[in-house]
């Protein structure tokens, strides 16, 4: 039990110092950095519907391509066959 419980205050310990580090070392604040990663995310979010778009357009013009009927290919020429 007492190791138990020394595992846990030490874990609990651990995370009290990680948590007070990381606001002390944070490079911005929490607004900023929420700004950031929004601003991020819409141009990830941008960038993936122009990918979109461009991929749909590609493949609207492959889908129209084989759609279309093939040119007629001129009938072929007989050959006479000999009758015996």
């Amino acid at each position: 039990m007492k190791s138990t419980f020394s595992f846990l205050a030490g874990a609990l310990s651990g995370a009290l110092v990680g948590a007070v580090a990381a606001l002390l070392l944070a490079p911005m604040s929490g607004e900023q950095l929420q700004n950031q990663a929004r601003q991020q995310f819409d141009h990830v979010m941008a960038d993936a519907r122009a990918a979109g778009e461009s991929k749909r357009a590609q493949l609207e013009a492959q889908l129209a391509a084989l759609k279309k009927p093939a040119p007629a290919e001129p009938p072929a020429a007989e050959t006479p066959v000999a009758v015996e």
